[in-house]
């Protein structure tokens, strides 16, 4: 398991080959995410067909309910309001899907494990999840967040596996990371959760009210999304 971002392993920055090409790339990731971006649609139970058009790469935000997946959005398009944020766990109940550029969408999935909700309604989430973790063309990968506060918990875990049994590539964000003292030692205690089908799996540590570690992440998007980002800028 592989660390990226400020502050996330013994030595204060491992630069691995995905990080070294995203740190290159600062320019042309800094345009990706400071050009326009739109809401694009979402995707809820009754609905087949994803609202994007068809040969745009996705990456996923998945995560507990409340882990700050909208949040993280807002931050890295630099909006206040792109994604909707709610104190209220459960209240994203659809994918939603954010268009940078009309080359790139970030995928906002509805958070799992909220224990209050009903079990019929935590299952047909569960059930849109899965439909579109399967069934997507054009998933280069999906960031799970982890609160740096609470860890790897036991909905983290099934999430996880769900992923490694459907061989899609993931990376792991630990998000609120200015909210905890040691957040090295956080790292290494989620690093056995790293993707087994991705070469260099990453751990990146990020706080949105702070803005810590989100242009280190927009290096890493711009880079997982297999983008000529320097043709798309001509």
């Amino acid at each position: 398991m592989r660390c990226a971002g400020p502050a996330l392993c013994r030595r204060q920055l491992v630069s691995t080959h995905v990080q070294r090409r995203a740190l290159a790339r600062t320019a042309d990731d800094a345009w990706l995410f400071a050009g326009r971006c739109e809401f694009a649609g979402a995707l809820a139970r009754e609905q087949l067909e994803i609202p994007l058009p068809g040969n745009v790469p996705q990456i996923a935000f998945a995560g507990r309910s409340n882990v700050g997946k909208s949040s993280l959005i807002n931050s890295l398009v630099g909006r206040n309001n792109l994604a909707r944020v709610s104190n209220t766990p459960g209240r994203t109940q659809q994918i939603n899907f954010f268009l940078l550029r009309n080359a790139l969408a970030l995928a906002d999935l509805p958070g799992y494990g909220f224990a209050k909700a009903p079990v019929r309604e935590r299952d047909l989430w569960a059930l849109l999840i899965d439909s579109y973790l399967v069934n997507a063309q054009n998933i280069q990968a999906v960031m799970v967040l982890i609160d740096s506060r609470r860890g790897v918990m036991s909905a983290d875990e099934e999430f996880f596996a769900k992923l490694q049994t459907n061989n899609t590539p993931y990376h792991i964000v630990l998000t609120k990371c200015d909210k905890v003292s040691d957040i090295a030692a956080v790292a290494e205690k989620v690093a056995d959760y790293g993707s087994p089908n991705v070469h260099e799996p990453l751990i990146a540590a990020t706080s949105s009210r702070k803005r810590v570690g989100i242009r280190e992440l927009q290096g890493v998007l711009a880079t997982v999304s297999g983008l000529d980002i320097r043709r798309l800028r001509k």
